[in-house]
């Protein structure tokens, strides 16, 4: 072949190469935001850590963790596609998917779909030593924070002091503030006790044992059985705080990860694959991850499977 044509067909096929290579499409960054809880709760950091493993399992994702007032707010969000994967409370899930307004749902939130059953909340209320109350009994009158306004903690609180014969209008003063806010007006002696949702261990409650002299209040078995399902009776071992010298019953709420309707089949298999696969990171990051069990993660359920964590589960053989 003649020198000239040879160069025209080297031209011809560079200017081939170099169409494709424009047109070609980029592949897409995948973005991926966990909707976690106030900072100094459980929720948090394990979605720090959750976000970590999206990073560095899931092609081109982009992640990042946002703090919110944790149940309510997370399904609302993700009810709006504000945000891809969401903690939440088993009792605020069910709730939210029926559209029950005075929890904090205006209409069914029906675009929400399953991620995993993970670890229970335990509904700790503890006070102050000095304030006296020993009982459930003992809160009427005192001064209590029940958590974030229509948070999952405070469904919490409705439906065990409603289990108690207790409502707010009993309370001396109630306060509706995040899990570290609470703690910080105990130390100062603004708040006499607190009802927090989380797992056990959360560093709210540590750090106000740190601090002043702790009562660690029962919920019995009896007072669980009378508010039902999803509350199950559960045990705060004794040492799980400083000053907590022996056990304590109260209730649990079991927490699950949820997405919604719009996340491809492709994104929430990954999301479900890399959460299991990596769930040692979980539990290296808060000890209330040390519940988490594969064989349990597609149980009890208030909405439906998202199709793409439902696939990593029947291969796993869990369904």
């Amino acid at each position: 072949m003649p020198r000239c044509g040879r160069r025209r067909l080297i031209a011809g096929a560079m200017a081939v190469a170099t169409a494709f290579m424009v047109h070609a499409p980029a592949r897409a960054e995948q973005f991926i935001n966990v909707l976690t809880g106030g900072t100094a709760g459980v929720y948090y950091p394990l979605g720090v850590a959750l976000a970590k493993i999206y990073g560095e399992t899931v092609p081109d994702a982009r992640t990042s963790v946002q703090a919110t007032k944790a149940s309510v707010e997370n399904l609302n969000l993700l009810q709006a596609g504000k945000g891809e994967i969401a903690f939440t409370l088993g009792d605020s899930l069910a709730l939210g998917f029926k559209g029950d307004e005075e929890a904090g749902f205006k209409a069914p939130l029906q675009r929400l779909r399953g991620i995993a059953a993970i670890y229970p909340n335990y509904i700790q209320i503890v006070a102050t030593k000095d304030s006296g109350i020993h009982t459930l009994a003992d809160l009427r009158g005192k001064r209590v924070s029940v958590g974030a306004p229509k948070s999952g903690t405070e469904l919490n609180a409705r439906a065990i002091l409603g289990a108690a014969g207790l409502g707010y209008d009993d309370l001396g003063k109630v306060e509706y503030l995040p899990f570290a806010e609470s703690v910080e007006l105990m130390k100062n002696r603004q708040l006499d006790a607190t009802l927090q949702s989380a797992g056990l261990g959360v560093a709210s409650i540590r750090d106000l044992a740190a601090s002043v002299p702790i009562e660690v209040v029962a919920i019995p078995g009896d007072l669980v059985a009378r508010v039902g399902t999803p509350y199950v009776a559960a045990t705060i071992p004794a040492g799980t705080y400083g000053g907590q010298a022996a056990d304590v019953p109260t209730a649990a709420v079991v927490n699950f990860l949820v997405t919604h309707d719009k996340v491809s089949d492709e994104l929430a298999y990954a999301m479900t694959k890399g959460l299991w696969e990596h769930v040692d990171q979980l539990k290296a990051a808060h000890a209330a991850a040390k519940d988490m069990k594969l064989e349990k993660a597609a149980k009890g359920m208030p909405v439906p499977l998202h199709p793409g964590a439902e696939r990593y589960y029947k291969e796993k053989g869990v369904l």
